[in-house]
Formats: C-alpha cells, structure tokens, sequence
C-alpha cells in the first residue's frame, strides 16, 4: 500500500487547503450517492405511479432494489479498492450513480430501471465502506470529528431535500425532475474527483497489545456490528412509517405528515456535526451510548403519544441520528482499532454490511408486522424502541467487561 504524507500537518489542529477538499469529496459523495440516491427516492414514488411509469407494487420493488445493492455495495468496497485505488474507485463509484440519475429520466422498462437502481445502491454503499476511511486517516486526529461530521453532513441533506427540493423540483415535470439530480450528481462529481486523496491512507503498525485487552477488543467490536445492526431495526420504524403515522394513524392528514418530514430532515442536517463535535468532547463509545438511549426513548415515545409536542422531539431526535450515528460508529471502530487503518476499514466494511443487511430486513419485516396486525403503529415503534434499548444494555455490559479487563491488567 502507497503511502503520503498527511492532507493536514499532524502538528496543527488546522485544515490546509487540500484536507478542506478532501472534505468536500467526502460530503459530495455521501450526498450524492446516499442522500440523493436513496432519500429523494421516497418523495418520487406518487409522481412514478401517477404519471403511469410504474405500478405502485413497481415502484415499492424498484426502491428496494437500491437497499439490495447497497447491502452489495457495503461487500464489495473494499476489494474493489484493493484492486484499484481509493481514488479511482471513488471516482468511477461516483460516476456510476450519476449516470443513474440520468438513465431514470427514461422509463424504457423495468428491468431498464431496476438495473440502475441496483447499481446506484451497489455505488452507495461501496462509497459509504470507502469514503470516511479513505479520508480521516490524512487528517489530524484533533480534526477528524469535524472531517467526519462534515462527511456525513451530506446524508442529512440528501433527507432535507427529499422533503424540501424534490417537491419543488416536481412541478417542472418528472423526467426533469430526474435530470435535475443527475445535474446536481455530475457537478458534484466532477468537483470532487480532484479532492479524493492521491494516495490510500499511511500504513502504520499496530501498537503492541496484552492478549486480554486484544480479546475485550474484538468483543466490543463484535457488539458494535450487533448494535449498529440493532440501530436499523430502530430507525427504520420512523423512516418508513412516521409521516404515515401522523397522516392516517393520528388522523391530522398528509399535510401535517409531511412538515413532520421536513422537521426530520432539518434536524438530520445537523446531525452528523453535533454528533462528530459531542463525540470529540466526551469519546465516540460514550457518545454512542448516549445516541442508543436517546433514540431508544424517542421511538418509544413516538409509541405511547400522539401529543404534537412529544412528536415533534421525538421527530428531532431521530431526524439528529439518522445520518449522526455513522459517524459515531465509525469513529467508535476507530477508538477500538486506533492504529491500523487496513483493520479500521475491515471493522467498518463488517458494521456497515451488517446495518444495510438489518435494514432490508426491517423495511420488509415492519411492513410484514404492520399489515398482518391490523396497521398497529404503536407495535412496531415499540419493536423499534426494545431494539435500540437491548442494544444500549448490551453496550453498558460490554463497557464493564472492558473495564474488569482493564483493572486486571
């Protein structure tokens, strides 16, 4: 593996001009291929069955054809960076989702579009196993929970505009509602294509460990992939079911639903900067566990109250976690494997496969629960709810091994 030297001197707790758009790569890809590809999918599905370009059963396969390839893509990315570079790899990643865009601006057939939905997915999620490891590795580790934050920054509006943008964009049409993201898509991507890092990250050796403390390690990683995994069957509850919630089960219409929409977006803007900031401040496994309560509380809440207030809190807080717990993890894989990038990759490409393959499973086996119980929202909040909380118990068991560990030694 080549080495270089760092985007930033290690020395100073500044940014220099190439570590800023090594940034901005990042966020452009996580924007484009993530918050674009997939969140301003949702708020295209009347206008497909509308304008008769697809059944609704369609457009539902069609939308779930990106999580299958993202789950593809989260497998994929690492040897396909191995066989080329993290810089190639990114770029023709890039390159692939925004011809994506374009390619659904014509409806030629299903199989046509389902194609293109695949490999928009397969790109995001090999983008989202490369594009933080590729970069924070340059940057001063004082810097890397603003880097990180600042990453992710573009899964939050990749959401605010699926509820913002999208709506506006639909008013010129379909087809050019779809030219319009491939235009936003290839500016971006050709921008970023000169600030992905030249070279793969700086190899370095692995600090000597005692075995036990090895062995406390890879248990927390091993919880963190169950946890990270445990997070999607909390988050998807609200990603698929909130609006219609507060639409049809709250009986205030699709109006109200959809301000609640635009309320998680904004929130989710934020997200990734005060969670890569807090966790700066107090360490990426406190911070976690903390995320993990407050989402626990927040989809229960959801559950047992109606009240518009109550929702709107809640609403915020999940809308601040879902881009924010990507890089809390991340940087948590970080704090347990603090010396060996290659590992660091491997760890994340292992928690960000087992988030995509428990979000599928939770789309599919919410919806299953939903139908079959009668549309009782409040249960599948609720399952949402007790996953996020025995993940936060199985976070504080894990924190007291480590530290029984830590005193034997």
């Amino acid at each position: 593996m080549s080495t270089a030297p760092s985007l930033s001197s290690s020395s100073s707790t500044s940014l220099d001009a190439r570590a800023l758009f090594a940034t901005f790569a990042g966020l452009s890809g996580s924007l484009v291929a993530i918050g674009l590809a997939r969140f301003a999918y949702t708020p295209l599905i009347p206008s497909l069955i509308q304008a008769h370009w697809f059944t609704s059963s369609q457009a539902v396969t069609l939308g779930a054809a990106n999580f299958a390839g993202y789950l593809i893509g989260a497998l994929i990315g690492r040897p396909l960076a191995s066989a080329l570079s993290n810089r190639t790899a990114l770029r023709m990643l890039m390159a692939v989702v925004t011809a994506a865009f374009f390619a659904c601006a014509y409806p030629l057939s299903i199989s046509w579009f389902f194609v293109w939905r695949l490999l928009s997915g397969i790109s995001g999620g090999a983008i989202m196993v490369l594009v933080a490891t590729s970069i924070l590795p340059h940057i001063p580790a004082a810097r890397r929970g603003f880097v990180s934050g600042m990453i992710f920054l573009g899964l939050g509006l990749g959401i605010a505009a699926s509820g913002t943008l999208i709506p506006e964009l639909l008013h010129f049409g379909l087809q050019t509602t779809w030219l319009g993201l491939g235009a936003v898509a290839l500016v971006l991507t050709v921008v970023s294509s000169f600030g992905w890092p030249s070279t793969n990250p700086p190899a370095a050796a692995a600090a000597p460990a005692h075995h036990h403390g090895a062995q406390t390690s890879t248990l927390a990683l091993r919880v963190l992939y169950a946890q990270y995994a445990a997070n999607a069957l909390g988050l998807v509850p609200a990603m698929i079911f909130l609006v219609d919630y507060v639409a049809r089960g709250l009986g205030r219409g699709a109006a109200i639903g959809a301000n609640y929409w635009v309320l998680y977006g904004l929130a989710a803007i934020a997200g990734p900067l005060i969670a890569g900031n807090v966790a700066h401040r107090i360490g990426y496994g406190k911070a976690y566990r903390v995320a993990l309560l407050l989402q626990a509380v927040a989809v229960a809440m959801i559950a047992l109250s109606g009240n518009a207030w109550v929702l709107a809190l809640s609403t915020v807080i999940l809308g601040v976690f879902t881009p924010g717990i990507v890089p809390l993890a991340l940087g948590r894989i970080h704090e347990l494997v603090p010396h060996d990038h290659t590992e660091q990759r491997a760890s994340w490409s292992r928690a960000t496969t087992a988030f995509a393959l428990f979000q599928a499973l939770g789309g599919y086996g919410y919806s299953y629960l939903f139908s079959h119980s009668h549309n009782n929202y409040a249960l599948i909040f609720m399952c949402g709810a007790a996953a996020l909380g025995v993940a936060f118990i199985a976070d504080l068991i894990v924190s007291r091994i480590r530290t029984a560990g830590s005193l034997a030694a």
